[in-house]
């Protein structure tokens, strides 16, 4: 199964809301999974990235998937919710579907000044935890490359939110509308 006949068969709409929990963020579909990580690998092989930087939970599938096809580390942000003091770069995100404030923090130990780093996500929508973790890896002292992720809503500011950084954004399938809980795919 490839990604535009998961999203077909398997994707439903919940209001703004594109459901893809049957096959990407909650079950994972494993050569679903390889097919991605071959395609972001294609496409972010050529910027010759150090190391792919995600988000628990719903990133490590792309991410990993991605790395294993690359030969490189990821690291994932974990999320936290609640007083921080750890000796950790992070940063507050509001997720608006969850209409939650969290954390999302990485370790210093883990990157290292000088590193090319390219973020692997599986959504862009509001572009929040995305420009948190490239602002985690500038305040590291890393190169950011860029940020791709599987799906993207287009209609949603996230492209805006982190292209205004001067960061590069690609993604695998552009979602166009979800208007009557149908989805529309750009060309």
């Amino acid at each position: 199964m490839d990604l535009l006949t998961a999203i077909d068969s398997m994707a439903s709409v919940e209001g703004p809301i594109l459901k893809v929990d049957r096959f990407l963020n909650h079950r994972v579909e494993p050569s679903l999974m390889a097919d991605v990580g071959r395609q972001m690998a294609g496409r972010l092989g050529l910027l010759e990235p150090d190391l792919l930087l995600t988000a628990e939970a719903s990133g490590i599938p792309p991410a990993l998937a991605a790395g294993i096809e690359m030969g490189i580390p990821i690291v994932y942000a974990k999320k936290y919710l609640g007083p921080g003091g750890r000796y950790t770069f992070s940063r507050e995100v509001v997720s608006p579907t969850k209409g939650t404030e969290y954390r999302v923090e990485v370790a210093r130990h883990v990157l290292q000044p000088g590193l090319r780093v390219a973020i692997v996500d599986d959504f862009l929508a509001g572009g929040r935890t995305a420009e948190a973790l490239g602002e985690i890896a500038e305040e590291a002292g890393c190169t950011l490359l860029g940020a791709m992720f599987v799906i993207e809503k287009t209609f949603t500011e996230g492209r805006g939110r982190l292209e205004a950084h001067g960061w590069p954004v690609w993604s695998l399938v552009k979602v166009e509308s979800l208007a009557d809980g149908e989805v529309r795919l750009a060309p």
